[in-house]
């Protein structure tokens, strides 16, 4: 049984997300609001936490790179976050580009009719969902294409 937990990592949140058993489907689960940029302590204890009541083996990770595919301080950010995550889990931590996830998780609230005051409250979670769901969908493609 393989469990992965999405993440994007936001200066304020990290949106939480987790794949079914079978590795198929990305559920959000969780929003964890981060009290200062600079102190991830907290964060990375509710982490942990997450990760033992879901039994998560691994994790992707958005990769929040620029749209002309370049690096700014926020991937430098992401790097530290990753480097730290795999110190106190040790599992394995997979990038993910998470170029436009916000914006259609952010679409799909608009469509759902969430207000506009609201959509903040779930656009971090629903942005770790589309991360996630895109690398499970990614290891489907790449299994069938092994498999022909």
């Amino acid at each position: 049984m393989i469990r992965i937990m999405g993440l994007d990592f936001g200066s304020k949140t990290v949106g939480v997300a987790v794949s079914d058993p079978l590795g198929i489907t990305a559920q959000g689960i969780e929003i964890v609001r981060r009290t200062s940029e600079n102190k991830l302590r907290k964060t990375l204890a509710r982490i942990e936490a997450l990760v033992a009541e879901y039994q998560v083996t691994e994790f992707v990770l958005g990769l929040p790179k620029n749209m002309n595919n370049t690096s700014g301080e926020r991937v430098e950010k992401t790097m530290e976050f990753k480097a730290m995550l795999e110190r106190r889990t040790g599992l394995p931590v997979h990038m993910w580009d998470e170029r436009l996830t916000t914006v259609a998780a952010d679409r799909t609230l608009i469509e759902a009719g969430v207000r506009r005051e609201n959509r903040k409250e779930y656009v971090d979670m629903l942005a770790a969902v589309y991360i996630l769901q895109g690398y499970l969908d990614s290891l489907e493609r790449k299994k069938n294409d092994e498999e022909n």
